[in-house]
């Protein structure tokens, strides 16, 4: 009976392990994989599938990577979607007997990459945890590059929804979860749909809120974990340290923190939201040119960029947070030469928190020490240029910036300037730090200089001119002679190695040498390695100061982009408040603007409250710039509140809770949901979720289906946001139903605004200026002919036009009530003749409406409905 060879049974009880992983195991200087992962492997890695005899009667699929760039293989299966299970030797070959035994060292899977090649420099790599229990939801979030670590429970209310908003909020590229939320089939569906992210799992006993508090004590402090009702976001925290243990097998001292947080905190910001407005990338093809943040970030290092990020992904809603901000990118604005001394200075400053977690995990190498120090180097100047600053934001900066002086004295006198990548080579130490390493040095240098003369002197003692001394891994040093000269050769030379053409020889002379030249270079390169992990060691018990310095230094390095973009872009200071008025002058679209040629984009004012002038209705034909309007005020809104200067003359915000878009047209075939079904999706989403506090941005509500019904649920809507009792939100509503211009002096707080456009005989020029009043026309032949429409459809078109017009088809039958407000907040959409209404039928489903528990819309599309049976 066949029987696997001890390697390959070694092999298979690793891999039993680690069964969703891909098993890169050792074997001299390749990484090795068998049996389905070499198959995997060959096929997602397009390298060559081998076979290796195994013991059993087929030969074991096989294929391989060099050991030395596995690293480019790994990120290639990471970005695949797979997860790469490491296994090395852990003991010296020359002590094992039998095989040598081989264990997994780290787990690298989607959201544990540390290697900065497969990372973003300016984003930060968040692995997320997600416990499920009944309709609560405990999440936590780290960056094990940088070691941040925050977390919050979502307990009350629409919390699937709140649930999506979050991880759109920190974008992870993998989750781990609990067994109760993988049986949540249709949640598991749409994440994964929506996210694109690695689900991975965990024993639910890891959640248990026992386990979870002891493991969360291990790390942190008692007060830092703050209890009460609903306090599961313990239960996801304790397991998510529990994964990296796991996978990355090291101590997690970089992770020192932790952050607790509410929703309510910032502003709420929703999937569709986020998308729409375009804040770190573009809708279509995922650019970060032509994002908020291509506008914003001149960023001088990764910390600052990741910041920034952070700060337009979690715009603040606290009014002296957001004050503080402002004041601070106001002095750097202010102080020109300052600012530009300290960008130039941060420019030479190195990742320090990603460095920080290499030396932490135990990766790092001297040059990353080297960074370090050299990063380390310009805070004394970045701190003299601090000095003198007087906003609070930036004083507190000033004194979170520790010099290290110690730190950088420490690598300094140990590690050269210019070391070898490679740890274990020699060469990383520098001459006078260690008194045995100089020795070895000497003793290195020396030998090679003996056998320089060793070999002169052989020459003259022999006349063999062409002899040499030579060294090679397996026979070490040895005296080379050529066939031509072998009758020369004395006899106290040693044969050691016969080639073809020459042979090579020992002597007692050459192998002390030996001995003490190689024996040297061993200690040296192991007495290196040694005083180097020490000194690592060192600068890894220094991390909380050398967080604290790196996250002062990212805060200043954010300030001074968002002062070097007002400087350049002509952005001006927001007042920020808690009243409700949005009151800009002269806005722009901060993105649209730097897209475009200087000087051709159009300025826009916006007057919006929560009283008269709560609801704008914007009319116009397309391509005139609705949109583009609408979605620059959400963005002034926005940068005013994460501490940007803004894109106007002037402009005074009152705090919004969130911000919510209904914008542009897209479909769902996947989940079966068309155009219209996806709309009223996030239409439905904006009316549940939206406060007084909120403000709206919704376009074109309605378009997807027939006329009257587009119509009717645009005025609902329109009711349903006016009405403060419900949500009374500041809106801006674009609309092609020129019908609802009409809701101006029937809803209060209604206003009408359109889109001015210069009529050229046939030809219309969009002047792109927000003037009050409606539309008439929308214009669609014109724009239709603008776009390259052949004129035989144009031509025709106009003929069906004036055919309707004609007829009167295309204007609805409908009379509004003039009065202040309609009873009960509806609007009596029909004027109905109750004479014509002679079908019992009819009659019949009248008698039987409970009119007090209609909607708006409900009862629009009643009213339709028996118009259309009495007219029957």
């Amino acid at each position: 009976m066949a029987t696997l060879t001890p390697m390959m049974q070694q092999y298979l009880d690793i891999k039993g392990q680690y069964k969703d992983c891909i098993l890169f195991f050792r074997l001299g200087d390749f990484y090795e994989m068998f049996f389905s992962d070499a198959e995997t492997a060959s096929k997602e890695l397009e390298i060559t599938l081998t076979g290796k005899d195994c013991g059993l009667d087929e030969r074991a699929p096989m294929c391989g990577v060099p050991f030395h760039s596995a690293d480019s293989y790994i990120c290639r299966l990471i970005n695949k979607g797979y997860k790469v299970a490491i296994c090395e030797q852990i003991e010296d070959p020359a002590m094992a007997k039998g095989i040598v035994k081989r264990d997994v060292i780290r787990v690298v899977t989607p959201g544990t990459v540390t290697d900065s090649a497969m990372l973003d420099d300016k984003k930060n790599n968040y692995l997320m945890s997600l416990y499920k229990h009944k309709t609560y939801f405990g999440i936590a979030f780290v960056d094990i590059t940088t070691g941040d670590f925050t977390s919050t429970s979502i307990a009350l209310g629409n919390t699937e929804s709140k649930l999506m908003d979050e991880i759109a909020r920190f974008a992870p590229s993998e989750m781990v979860v609990n067994s109760e939320f993988l049986s949540d089939e249709n949640l598991v569906k749409t994440l994964k749909k929506r996210f694109n992210l690695y689900i991975s799992t965990i024993e639910d006993k890891y959640f248990e809120i026992g386990y979870s508090k002891e493991k969360l004590k291990s790390y942190f402090s008692d007060h830092e974990i703050c209890e009460n009702e609903f306090d599961i976001y313990i239960n996801a925290s304790g397991a998510l340290l529990e994964y990296i243990e796991q996978t990355q097998k090291v101590n997690l001292d970089h992770i020192q923190s932790f952050n607790k947080y509410r929703i309510e905190e910032y502003m709420v910001l929703d999937v569709a939201t986020r998308r729409n407005l375009e804040l770190t990338e573009t809708m279509r093809e995922k650019n970060r040119k032509g994002s908020l943040l291509w506008v914003l970030d001149r960023t001088m290092t990764s910390m600052g960029g990741r910041t920034l990020r952070k700060w337009i992904e979690q715009p603040l809603i606290n009014i002296y947070d957001i004050r503080d901000r402002h004041l601070a990118v106001n002095e750097f604005k202010d102080k020109f030469m300052v600012r530009m001394e300290v960008r130039e200075l941060l420019k030479r400053v190195y990742d320090m928190e990603r460095l920080m977690g290499k030396i932490v995990l135990g990766s790092a190498n001297c040059r990353d020490l080297v960074s370090l120090k050299n990063s380390i180097g310009q805070i004394p100047y970045i701190k003299e240029l601090l000095k003198d600053l007087n906003e609070s934001l930036n004083k507190e900066s000033n004194r979170n910036i520790d010099a290290l002086a110690d730190i950088f004295e420490i690598i300094d006198k140990a590690i050269c300037d210019e070391p070898p990548v490679s740890v274990k080579e020699g060469g990383i130490i520098k001459e006078g730090y260690n008194e045995e390493v100089d020795k070895l040095k000497r003793a290195s240098v020396d030998g090679k200089t003996w056998l320089v003369e060793l070999e002169n002197s052989e020459r003259e003692k022999t006349g063999i001119k062409n002899l040499k001394v030579g060294f090679n891994k397996v026979f070490g040093y040895y005296l080379e002679v050529t066939k031509s000269y072998f009758s020369l050769v004395p006899p106290n030379y040693i044969r050691k190695q016969t080639l073809a053409n020459c042979e090579r020889f020992i002597t007692e002379e050459l192998k002390v040498i030996e001995d003490t030249v190689l024996g040297a270079e061993d200690k040296l390169v192991e007495l290196e390695y040694q005083i180097f992990v020490e000194v690592r060691n060192k600068v890894a018990g220094e991390i909380t100061r050398i967080k604290r310095t790196a996250k002062a230094l990212a805060q200043v390095d954010v300030i001074c982009s968002l002062a070097e973009v007002a400087d350049r872009e002509s952005y001006t200071m927001p007042e920020i408040n808690n009243e409700d008025v949005i009151h800009i002058t002269d806005g722009r679209h901060p993105v649209v603007e730097k897209m475009i040629d200087q000087g051709e984009f159009v300025p826009n004012d916006t007057y919006l409250n929560m009283s008269e002038d709560q609801i704008a209705i914007i009319t116009g034909p397309n391509m005139a710039g609705k949109s583009t309007y609408m979605r620059q005020v959400a963005l002034i809104v926005l940068m005013a509140q994460i501490g940007s200067f803004v894109p106007a003359k002037s402009a005074v915000i009152g705090i919004a809770d969130r911000i919510f878009t209904r914008v542009g047209a897209s479909d769902d075939l996947a989940a079966g949901q068309s155009t219209f079904m996806v709309e009223m999706s996030e239409v439905a989403n904006i009316l549940s979720n939206a406060t007084s506090r909120s403000i709206l941005i919704l376009d074109e509500i309605g378009r997807g289906t027939s006329t009257y019904d587009g119509l009717s649920i645009a005025w609902s809507v329109i009711e349903h946001i006016s009405d403060r009792k419900r949500i009374g939100a500041r809106t801006l509503f674009a609309t092609h139903y020129h019908e609802l211009t009409e809701l101006e002096g029937s809803i209060d707080g209604v206003k009408n605004y359109c889109i001015s456009v210069e009529e050229k005989g046939e030809d219309i020029i969009f002047l792109r200026k927000i003037i009050r009043g409606g539309a008439d026309n929308s214009y669609g032949i014109q724009v239709a002919r603008l776009a390259g429409v052949p004129v035989p459809v144009i031509n025709r078109a106009k003929e069906i036009l004036k055919e309707l017009e004609d007829a009167d088809i295309n204007k609805m039958e409908v009379r509004l009530k003039r009065a202040k407000k309609p009873i009960e907040g509806q609007i009596d959409v029909f004027s109905f003749n109750t004479q014509q209404i002679n079908s019992d039928e009819v009659l019949n489903e009248l008698k039987n409406i409970d009119v007090s528990t209609l909607t708006p819309l409900d009862a629009l599309n009643v009213l339709y409905n028996l118009q259309k049976k009495a007219n029957s």
